[in-house]
Order: structure tokens, then C-alpha cells, then sequence
């Protein structure tokens, strides 16, 4: 009888697929209340190596890091009619504290747009206060009725920038910036997706933003996961809270603002990027463990792989050394699998008699015998080469599953059939979206058709692009 498969295969049931690995790869596990989750040590480090290399890019554009209060004054929310009408299904509302009811209602934390605004008011004064800013890593709450676990939570763990400037034009920028070069070079460059940026369309744009710019990536079932966001939110929060600037010519200006955030949204996105039916498979630039060391048995076994940890960390890899030679071998090999971790090192007493050890590639597949001697110069060359395979990988999915399409009926098929469809703008527009929105397909994004983001919903030439998304 043929042995069952640890993983529900992808192409059976992709859901399944999903929800299977992040329980056998020990990522998380549901929250006792519906809709949260419990974010276990694996599923852990992936999100703190996303924090540390986000962080560095985010400093690097200027922002620094602060902290407001989870808890928002109602109040405050309905200063800005558009962002409360949009968020409204969605918040959690504290009536009861201290077994009193408050005398004004508070909200858990959506997004922050609002309470920042109070501060920023009383912050800026001078256009020497400005460019503001500001980022806070934080968790949100947004009352979700359809969760999955890291992809649509209640409560979600995420990064969230909020800006203020002179001008339009420098506000426009830094929005820009983000979307571009922390957000950007992230995704591509150490997530290994190969994300689409592009302009949200006015339907699906940030409650109370002017224009929202998105990374969307192609899963591996063909449907489009949002990946992070950008949002250029004009004057409109400055207006609700006075937040003004006296400038150069003595005048007071409203101020230009911006917010941005990613989450562990990232996280789902990389397992439905680059998992197969063995399991997660991790870029090594993001891995919290790129190399596994594991003795097979044998004391002598346990000795070497100590000592070979301990140079390939001298070497400024990321090892774990794996030792537990009580725990039979094809379990712990199967776990480190399923977990995705780049390379395993394999040493048994055969290996030591030749001064060799088995080298397993978890990205291209296959084992090969390397001298030990070689392991410390050759690794991060592996390493390189298999998260450029991840990143050629996505892009090729997403090239070969993207079709070039003149109809509404022709974008709904191809969005239907597991794929995106790239359409011109001028022949959907907001009917088309709205009838497309009727078969669960949505615009994911507009862009322009040399692939840059377009500078306005209308601008000639603009494709949108077309998919079902999660």
C-alpha cells in the first residue's frame, strides 16, 4: 500500500494543501477566540527576520520608530467620514472597563490614521517640523468574518508609517519611495516574489486616501494575494484634524500626508508562493535558519556537526545544529522539510570515515556528498543561487499565467480558470470592475503598459489587472 503523503497535495485541494502545512511545519495554530491566531516559534522567526529587514529599509527612507495607544476614542474615528464609513464593518468596540461603561465608547486599533493625526496637530507647528516621519510595528484588530490563518485574522501583527509633508508633490514621493524601495526591494529581493506594483483603482482604494499604491503576487495557485500597501492620503485627515504647518511666507498650510503598512499577511504569501507538497520552501536571505547541521547517529556523529556549526556560524551563516540522535533520523529530516530550511548537512560514521558529509538542497531538490573542508566556501554560493531560483521561479508562474485580454468575458474566464489577465483600462473601466466584482473577480491593480505605476487612474495606455485574489 502506498504510503500516505504528509501533505494534502496542492493540486487536489490548494486550501487543504495550505492549512496542512502550517500545522505539520509547526507555524501557528487557531486562537481560542475566532479569528485570532497563536503565532508558534517557527512561524515566529520568519515574521522577526521580515521585522529586521523591513525595519533597516524603513530607516533608511528617514522614518523613526514610536508607539500609539491600542486604544482609540470613537470619537476620533468620526472626524474623517470616509475612513469611519470604510472601516465601520470591521471594528472591535470597548463599551466596559473596570466593570463601569466608559463614558465614550473606545476602538481596538483598525489603523492608526487617526490618532496619529491628533498627535501630529500638536507636533507640527513650522515647516521645520516637517517632512514627520513616523513608523510604529504594532498589532491591529479588524473584525474579520471569513478568517484564515495569517492571510484574514482579527488580530494581525504589522508595520504602519504615517507621514506628514509641506507639499503634495513631496508627500506623492515619499509614498512613491516606499511603495518602490523598502516595500519594493523587499518583496523581490529577499521574499523572492515577484510582486506587480501598481495603482489601486478608485473602488478598491484606502478609506480616505486619494491614491493607494499596491504590491500584488501571484500564489501558486494563480490567484493574487495583496502584499502591501501605500497610500497618498492628501489633506483630507489634516482637515478633520487641523493639522497645520505656518510656512516660509508666513502663511498656515495644511500638511501633505502619507501611510503605508505590510503585515503578517507576508507570511501566507510566502508559503502559497514557494511551498510544494513537501512542504514551505524559505529564501535563504530571509531563512532565521539557512543551514541545518544533523548528526545521523553516533556520538563521534554529534561532535563533528557541533564543530561544523560552529564554523559555519564563524563564516556568518545561519545554523541550527540538530544533534537529537534519540529522534530517529527520517523524522527530523522530514520536519526540517516540511519547515522549508534551505540546506541540510547529513553526517553519519560513513561520512566521517571519507571526510565527507551529504549536502541536501530543499529549493532545487536533491542530495550530492561535499567534503566537509568545502561546506564553510561553498554554501553561500548554494544559498544564492537557490534564492535566485524562488524569484525566477514566481516570475515565470506569473509571466506564463498572465493572459492579454480585450473583453470583460474573455478577464472573467481568465481570472476563473486560475490566472490573471492584464486589460486595458479604457475598455473595463468602473462598470466593467463593478460586473467583474459579480463572478468574485476583482481589478488588482492598474499599471501602466511599460509596467510602471501610472501616474492617474485615467492616463492613456493604463492595463488593469485582473484576478481572484484572497
Amino acid at each position: 500500500m502506498a504510503k500516505a503523503p504528509v501533505l494534502t497535495p496542492q493540486a487536489e485541494d490548494f486550501p487543504r494543501w495550505y492549512q496542512d502545512l502550517i500545522n505539520k511545519a509547526e507555524l501557528a495554530d487557531n486562537g481560542p477566540v475566532r479569528g485570532t491566531m497563536v503565532i508558534r516559534p517557527y512561524g515566529y522567526g520568519l515574521w522577526e527576520r521580515m521585522q529586521q529587514e523591513m525595519d533597516a529599509r524603513i530607516k533608511d527612507a528617514g522614518a523613526q520608530n514610536a508607539y500609539f495607544p491600542l486604544f482609540i476614542p470613537q470619537s476620533y474615528l468620526t472626524r474623517e467620514a470616509e475612513h469611519v464609513e470604510g472601516f465601520a464593518p470591521e471594528l472591535a468596540v470597548v463599551t466596559h472597563g473596570g466593570g463601569k461603561e466608559l463614558d465614550e465608547p473606545v476602538v481596538v486599533r483598525p489603523t492608526s490614521e487617526t490618532i496619529v493625526n491628533e498627535y501630529f496637530s500638536k507636533w507640527v507647528q513650522s515647516y521645520r517640523d516637517l517632512p514627520l516621519l513616523i513608523n510604529q510595528w504594532a498589532n491591529v484588530v479588524r473584525w474579520e468574518m471569513r478568517p484564515r490563518v495569517f492571510l484574514r485574522t482579527s488580530e494581525f501583527l504589522w508595520q504602519e508609517g504615517h507621514t506628514a509633508h509641506a507639499t503634495y508633490e513631496q508627500a506623492r514621493d515619499y509614498a512613491a519611495r516606499i511603495h518602490t524601495d523598502v516595500y519594493g526591494d523587499f518583496m523581490t529581493n529577499v521574499l523572492g516574489i515577484d510582486v506587480v506594483l501598481g495603482r489601486k483603482t478608485a473602488k478598491e482604494r484606502f478609506a480616505g486616501a486619494i491614491n493607494t499604491l499596491t504590491l500584488e503576487g501571484m500564489m501558486g495557485d494563480g490567484k493574487a494575494l495583496q502584499l502591501g500597501t501605500s497610500h497618498e492620503l492628501g489633506t483630507n485627515f489634516a482637515k478633520a484634524f487641523n493639522t497645520q504647518y505656518l510656512s516660509k511666507e508666513g502663511k498656515q498650510e495644511l500638511v501633505w500626508q502619507t501611510s503605508w503598512g505590510v503585515s503578517t499577511r507576508m507570511v501566507g504569501g510566502l508559503i502559497m508562493s514557494h511551498g510544494d507538497d513537501n512542504g514551505l520552501r524559505v529564501p535563504p536571505r530571509l531563512a532565521a535558519v539557512q543551514v541545518v547541521v544533523m548528526a545521523i547517529k553516533g556520538d563521534e556523529a554529534v561532535a563533528k556537526v557541533r564543530e561544523l556549526g560552529d564554523q559555519l556560524k564563524a563564516a556568518g551563516i545561519r545554523v541550527q545544529v540538530d544533534d537529537r540522535i534519540d529522534t530517529p533520523f527520517g523524522r527530523r529530516a522530514v520536519d526540517w522539510e516540511l519547515k522549508g530550511v534551505p540546506v541540510r548537512i547529513e553526517i553519519g560514521p560513513r561520512d566521517l570515515e571519507a571526510g565527507t558529509a551529504m549536502l541536501a538542497r530543499r529549493i532545487p531538490g536533491g542530495k550530492e556528498p561535499v567534503q566537509i573542508t568545502d561546506l564553510a566556501a561553498l554554501l553561500p554560493k548554494v544559498l544564492e543561487e537557490d534564492q535566485e531560483q524562488l524569484l525566477r521561479e514566481s516570475r515565470e508562474r506569473r509571466i506564463s499565467r498572465t493572459s492579454d485580454v480585450s473583453t470583460i468575458g474573455e478577464a472573467a474566464e481568465a481570472a476563473v480558470a486560475g490566472g490573471w489577465a492584464r486589460i486595458p483600462w479604457a475598455d473595463l473601466g468602473p462598470e466593467g470592475e463593478a460586473k467583474l466584482a459579480e463572478q468574485a473577480v476583482s481589478v488588482r491593480c492598474l499599471i501602466a503598459e511599460d509596467g510602471s505605476v501610472p501616474q492617474a487612474d485615467d492616463a492613456p495606455g493604463t492595463l488593469a489587472i485582473v484576478a481572484r485574489s484572497y
